[in-house]
């Protein structure tokens, strides 16, 4: 990049050669950046991930259970199907010759992203032990006017994942919203923020409201025994602390970046050096800290550390296969990261169910609003979910239709749905 005359470097800007440059990469399948965290995931890791984000449902582990219901054996939670690196062995091992060229690097490198928002589906359930396929690609390149930043790019990628003899399991799409870097420091909305300090009476009612959560489990919930208008059963998730990010990542992983430890690490800082960043004793250590490292996190204009967006998904997934019990099937999920959770804040996880009625090919069917809100009355997430119910009408949850027969197809069908 040029200088000014005053010595400055110019800010990197979004142009519409990058955008153009973008939109020719949809739909080219690219390996992912790090390996899957669980290559052929059985019931440990099924519970190590549930535990994650605070969910000890006997369905996703417990064999006996599992027998119990409408499944016949443990399957996985619907978190574990998706993510960053989670799970999924490549289907494509590299770029075409043909593509490299357009491929190579970022056309808007320097320019800010945030992960903004993710939507999921889900069409079989991953039974213990099963090898996973996936499919990553672009799958959409939007330009639209951002009041937070002048202007902006929502750049959606998909992850398309199947059994690797088997159905078609899920789908991730992550948008990452990318604005002009300085543009967006204009906005210090969160230098402000204080640590929230609580009261022993505080602590100790919102450990009794989490003592009161219910799970439906194998009770069935019957569609002709909900109602537009239900709450589903509230969670209550915190007050945060870095303990519970660890015990997250744990069960998550460590995400595109392969974050390892010690001699791992120092072969990963040779990999990726700009990622790495010196600490005040002058060790390198990873951009990802902000998520612990306090002083790190001030020097990215927020007040302390704070969570990550999919963590706060999961927690909408895990209300929603409470409410819903063991014999139902959560379908979709999209949820939009509003505001961030701090270190020490509390969320409660709410819904309602907002629409009861017949989906495609005749499913019982209910869609519900989610959102958490923190203590601080901060909505920092909303989303919504379709729920497949059993029904004493039409019989056992049917499970839905996948947009394709294969990952190739699949990942197809939806470049065209976010074409529109």
């Amino acid at each position: 990049m040029s200088g000014t005359s005053t010595g400055e470097r110019t800010a990197p800007r979004i142009t519409d050669e990058a955008i153009e440059r973008l939109r020719r990469r949809i739909g080219i399948p690219v390996p992912n950046p790090a390996p899957p965290h669980y290559r052929e995931p059985g019931v440990d890791a099924f519970r190590i991930v549930a535990q994650a984000y605070g969910d000890d449902n006997p369905l996703w582990s417990d064999r006996d259970h599992g027998a119990t219901t409408r499944w016949g054996g443990p399957i996985a939670p619907p978190p574990l199907v998706g993510g960053d690196t989670l799970v999924g062995e490549d289907s494509v091992t590299g770029i075409p010759e043909e593509h490299r060229d357009l491929m190579k690097g970022d056309p808007l490198r320097g320019v800010h992203a945030f992960y903004a928002s993710s939507a999921r589906e889900w069409w079989a359930p991953l039974e213990p032990y099963t090898r996973v396929r996936r499919r990553d690609a672009l799958v959409g390149v939007h330009d639209k006017p951002s009041g937070f930043a002048g202007r902006a790019v929502h750049e959606w990628t998909g992850q398309m994942f199947g059994a690797a003899d088997g159905p078609l399991l899920a789908a991730q799409y992550k948008l990452m919203i990318r604005t002009e870097r300085e543009k967006a420091r204009e906005r210090k909305k969160y230098a402000q923020i204080q640590p929230y300090v609580y009261t022993d009476a505080e602590i100790d009612d919102i450990e009794a409201q989490v003592l009161a959560e219910r799970r439906r489990g194998a009770e069935p919930r019957y569609w002709e025994d909900v109602a537009v208008g239900d709450v589903l059963d509230p969670l209550v998730k915190g007050p945060l602390t870095v303990t519970d990010m660890v015990c997250w990542h744990v069960g998550m992983g460590m995400g595109l970046y392969a974050i390892r430890p010690l001699e791992l690490a120092v072969v990963n800082r040779r990999r990726i050096p700009r990622f790495y960043h010196r600490d005040e004793l002058n060790v390198p250590d990873v951009m990802q800290r902000v998520h612990w490292d306090p002083e790190f996190a001030r020097r990215s204009g927020n007040p302390t550390t704070f969570d990550y967006g999919r963590m706060r998904e999961t927690w909408l997934i895990h209300a929603c296969t409470n409410w819903m019990g063991d014999d139902s099937w959560l379908w979709k999920l999209d949820c939009r990261f509003e505001a961030f959770n701090y270190v020490g804040d509390t969320q409660w996880v709410r819904g309602e169910v907002v629409r009861h009625y017949l989906a495609e090919g005749g499913r019982p069917a209910v869609d519900v609003t989610l959102r958490t809100v923190s203590q601080r009355d901060v909505e920092t997430t909303t989303g919504s979910a379709t729920i497949l119910l059993p029904s004493r009408e039409h019989g056992p949850v049917r499970l839905p239709d996948p947009p394709g027969t294969d990952l190739e197809g699949a990942m197809a069908a939806i470049v065209d749905r976010f074409a529109s």
